[in-house]
């Protein structure tokens, strides 16, 4: 066992066991243009938009995503595989789903999302206790309980206050993949349209993603909680 797997394995175990996550949290690693990809991660049969290899990851399945194996291409343009599709641009795409008043202001949601930095060729997303690669950003999907947790983790160190960015629409590629990417922080997503209809996410459920450089700073303090202040909350 490589060194890489065997600290995403007690990682993914502390994180689990001690936030009582319903699933596994999910490794995502976007691969640069010109960069090798991971061994050992095979395509799926049939295409796949990023949300679903994401929940299907937190059930146990390994994803190798090329561009030709995701199907959504709003999701890959959020993941700098793609240009932008023009009705999705224009807002005229979104605008149709009924939730703005007008193509122009479905457009300026999406002129305003965030977009990974850098050129990609594809993903690879599994659970991170699976993940024989450096992730890019570890995503946990639960009851609001367990993604809290993520609030007091963020802020342990530093104090200060944590602020989230979401909209209708790109739960799992924007908020919780980008959004984190970007920033170099945490972010909490209530879920989107997208994700509710095509995925496994369950209506008591939200999502957040963590860039992985933070994971284990997180994990130690994890542990601190699990034996002191967890104790004392109030837990399902």
């Amino acid at each position: 066992m490589s060194e890489i797997l065997a600290k995403n394995k007690e990682y993914a175990e502390v994180m689990k066991n001690v936030m009582r996550l319903r699933g596994e949290p999910v490794a995502v690693k976007l691969v640069r243009k010109g960069e090798v990809w991971p061994e050992g991660y095979t395509e799926p049969e049939n295409q796949l938009s990023h949300c679903q290899a994401i929940f299907r990851a937190r059930e146990g399945e390994c994803f190798k995503l090329p561009l030709k194996s995701e199907n959504c291409m709003v999701g890959c343009s959020a993941l700098n595989m793609t240009a932008t599709p023009e009705k999705v641009a224009s807002g005229e795409f979104h605008a149709g789903i009924g939730m703005h008043d007008s193509a122009a202001a479905a457009g300026k949601m999406i002129g305003d999302r965030m977009v990974v930095p850098f050129e990609n060729e594809g993903e690879v997303v599994c659970p991170l206790k699976d993940a024989d690669f450096v992730p890019d950003v570890v995503t946990i999907e639960d009851i609001p309980e367990r993604v809290y947790w993520i609030v007091p983790l963020s802020t342990a160190e530093e104090g200060g206050r944590v602020q989230f960015s979401t909209s209708p629409f790109q739960c799992a590629c924007e908020d919780i993949t980008a959004v984190p990417i970007c920033t170099g922080k945490p972010n909490i997503s209530l879920g989107c349209f997208g994700c509710r209809k095509k995925t496994s996410m369950a209506a008591d459920e939200m999502a957040a993603g963590i860039p992985y450089a933070m994971i284990p700073g997180f994990v130690e303090h994890l542990r601190k909680y699990e034996t002191g202040v967890m104790t004392k909350a109030k837990r399902d």
